[in-house]
Order: structure tokens, then sequence, then C-alpha cells
């Protein structure tokens, strides 16, 4: 597979070790990987527009994770979003899918769910929803 047909995988999360650690799954999997301390690094970033799928932690600094989805959709970049959090919150949860989210995950997260939201996200799966 070449590298543009390769899927990438952008991951903003301002947890150091969750960024990296889930960085380097994404490559071990195969994907091209790009992470970001912040949805303001991710925003004023190139990869916006070459972004197959998004993981974003919810609870961030500044602008959190469901607030970087909104911006997107808002600026016609509907990226296909991954939500994370350690701190899960039944509403927000609910509202973020019903905003278009394709999952929303409890850190921990088991890497073969994560994988299954990535293959809703890129559309190699049917569509499900995990908690």
């Amino acid at each position: 597979m070449s590298e543009q047909a390769t899927p990438l995988i952008s991951i903003v999360d301002d947890d150091v070790s969750v960024r990296e650690a889930t960085e380097a799954l994404m490559r071990s999997l195969g994907f091209r990987a790009q992470s970001f301390p912040s949805a303001s690094a991710f925003l004023s970033s190139s990869a916006i527009k070459n972004t197959s799928c998004l993981i974003a932690d919810i609870n961030m600094p500044k602008i959190t994770g469901v607030e970087l989805y909104r911006r997107l959709v808002g600026s016609g970049y509907a990226i296909p979003t991954i939500l994370i959090t350690a701190y899960p919150d039944d509403e927000t949860r609910m509202r973020s899918l019903a905003d278009g989210v394709v999952c929303y995950l409890t850190k921990p997260f088991d890497d073969e769910v994560l994988l299954g939201c990535l293959r809703v996200a890129l559309g190699t799966a049917e569509e499900e929803q995990h908690d």
C-alpha cells in the first residue's frame, strides 16, 4: 500500500504517555500516525486535510475533544472521530454519539475495541457503537 493509500490516524491527547502509546499502536497496526499535544496544535497543522480518523481525548485544557470535533464539522471537515476519556459521562457520551462521533471509549481501552472503532471509522466494518 502506498503511503497516500495508508490511512492517517491523528491522535490529540494532552497526556504524553497515552498519546505516544496510541501513536505506537496505530503504527504497529500498519497505519500512518501523527500525534498532537492539544486541539490547537492539530487545528493549526496541515494534517487536518489528510486525516482519515481522529482519536481525541475529551478532557483537555482550552479546547476539549468534543469542542474539537464540533469545530472540525463546522469548518467542513467531518473527520470520523473516536473520543477517549478517563472521566466517562453518560450525557457527554450520548450527545457525542448523537452528533456523529464514531466511538466513545473509556481509558484504559482494549486495543481490539479501538481497532473495531477504527474499522467503523474507516468504513471497513459494519456500523457499531462501543462504550
